[in-house]
């Protein structure tokens, strides 16, 4: 897969890379369709793509993520709806068969839009899980990746309080990605991180 990543579209990381590998393999997605939610450089949208989805729509809330997604699709030779707009609005009244998210996670309040996600982290995350399971066909399926400091327990909660079947499926211990080792004196202080690695968490949930 080849991507054109401009300035000011943040740059697939591990995490995008952990969530890409579940999502070649989930069962649900071929033939299926797909949603990418706050796609960034649209990398995960092209894997679904790639791995045979029938359609494959991306959202995002930046207009220069929305034209690289549509772009890396072209440079891949696969079809993309991308569209403009917050989480699941673009797509209000649509179901698929799976969805992934990649949504910014990382604490803080700052300027860094394509991944501060409030104090705690979980401001998309839980946004994500409240709404996930009405766009979800029966039997359908979420995929979403954060990190442990957001708190997997959270999460889990959240899905099924969603009334979707959730698990964890994959995680992978490591150092701290660039933005979250810049911040850690502060996630210390607050006491959201412990040492100076973490989890990189993919869960599932299925919806009945």
């Amino acid at each position: 897969m080849r991507l054109f990543i401009p300035p000011g579209v943040f740059s697939p990381l591990s995490d995008t890379r952990l969530l890409a590998e579940r999502v070649r393999a989930e069962p649900r997605l071929r033939d299926g369709n797909a949603l990418d939610l706050c796609t960034g450089s649209g990398a995960l949208a092209v894997v679904a793509a790639l791995a045979g989805a029938a359609t494959v729509t991306a959202v995002d809330a930046s207009r220069r993520a929305v034209l690289t997604a549509r772009f890396n699709a072209r440079l891949n030779g696969v079809r993309v709806r991308a569209l403009r707009g917050d989480l699941f609005e673009p797509v209000a009244g649509e179901r698929f068969d799976v969805i992934v998210s990649n949504p910014p996670y990382i604490p803080g309040e700052g300027a860094g839009r394509g991944f501060d996600a409030g104090h705690d982290g979980r401001e998309l995350i839980d946004r994500v899980c409240a709404r996930v399971a009405d766009h979800l066909m029966p039997g359908g399926v979420a995929l979403l990746v954060q990190s442990s400091i957001c708190g997997e327990a959270a999460t889990l909660e959240a899905l099924r309080d969603a009334g979707l079947a959730a698990e964890v499926i994959d995680r992978r211990r490591g150092p701290l990605g660039p933005v979250m080792r810049a911040r850690a004196p502060e996630l210390w202080r607050k006491g959201l991180l412990e040492g100076d690695d973490e989890e990189l968490l993919v869960l599932r949930g299925r919806a009945a």
